[in-house]
């Protein structure tokens, strides 16, 4: 009998824990031919999260656990989930509900026609406000300008992956993952599947906007070197620009078409434009290499404090 594996990450979810349990475990007992386990990655949660999971895992011996010794982020903990799992297929889910866990049945057919990725899509999104969805649009749209790999748009980690998708995904060494990006970036035959996002089941969103902005910057950076070439580029017009002021002063000088008072104008002009692309460019640059240091460093991506049913 084949088997399902859930990894389901969760951060101070004691509101939504319970009912997200319930509701998955539903829907994967309907699939008489599968065999399933479903994984939670509590990421450090300081409520009652950990609490309200180890009693349904006590009642379940088909709920394992993972906990964090800390906060160690979203992605973090979807790795960890993946390098646990013992099934055939894999489904990523987040705990809040909004990806609905009835979808999981369809999903497996399409992995059963042979897919190896079925990603969901979302066609609508339902509880979120404009800001959230005008800065998603942004974000891949800049993110498939700047990447090589194509992305696909308004998804997230929701996902059906087949276990040979995931070993690939565990063999890669990297620290800082983009995990929507590399299930991309890996290729392999992968469906859209659209549904109809909901609004979260209970509590707030995990990733404000400080987040976010770390999440595209991880997505931007991980993918693209294009960032360092833009840099480049504005350093070579910087360039062009400066030799154009200087070009025109001496013009300006020789021909007398008009009294340059000291030259103050430009000289500000100049400096401003060019300590901005040099602090532009030290920045990119650095994020960079504060990639590199941290990869370097061999520092493990996450610690578990405990497991449970393994």
């Amino acid at each position: 009998m084949k088997k399902v594996s859930m990894v389901i990450p969760m951060y101070y979810e004691e509101q939504v824990a319970e009912e997200c349990y319930k509701r998955v475990a539903e829907n994967l007992k309907k699939l008489s031919d599968y065999d399933y386990e479903i994984i939670f990655v509590n990421d450090g949660s300081k409520d009652k999260t950990l609490d309200i999971l180890e009693k349904i895992a006590k009642e379940d011996k088909n709920v394992k656990i993972i906990s964090f010794s800390r906060n160690f982020g979203h992605q973090a903990a979807v790795t960890a989930g993946l390098k646990n799992v013992s099934g055939d297929v894999i489904v990523i889910m987040d705990a809040d509900l909004q990806d609905p866990p009835e979808l999981i049945e369809g999903m497996l057919k399409k992995w059963e026609e042979g897919y190896e990725v079925v990603y969901g899509k979302r066609k609508k999104r339902d509880g979120e406000s404009a800001f959230k969805l005008l800065t998603a649009k942004a974000f891949y749209q800049t993110l498939n300008k700047l990447s090589d790999v194509e992305i696909p748009k308004d998804t997230g980690d929701f996902r059906l992956v087949d276990r040979s998708v995931v070993d690939v995904i565990n063999s890669m060494p990297e620290h800082n993952k983009f995990l929507r990006g590399l299930f991309s970036w890996v290729g392999f035959n992968q469906y859209a599947y659209e549904y109809e996002r909901k609004e979260r089941f209970a509590g707030k969103t995990k990733y404000p906007l400080k987040k976010m902005l770390k999440l595209a910057q991880d997505g931007i950076i991980g993918f693209s070197s294009k960032p360092l070439k833009i840099v480049g580029g504005l350093g070579i017009l910087s360039v062009i620009v400066s030799v154009a002021i200087l070009i025109y002063a001496i013009l300006s000088y020789a021909f007398k078409w008009n009294n340059l008072t000291a030259g103050w104008t430009s000289l500000m002009c100049t400096t401003t434009f060019l300590g901005g692309i040099i602090l532009i460019s030290l920045w990119m640059i650095g994020e960079y290499i504060a990639r590199i240091y941290d990869e370097v460093k061999e520092r493990p991506q996450y610690i578990i404090k405990k497991k449970i049913n393994f």
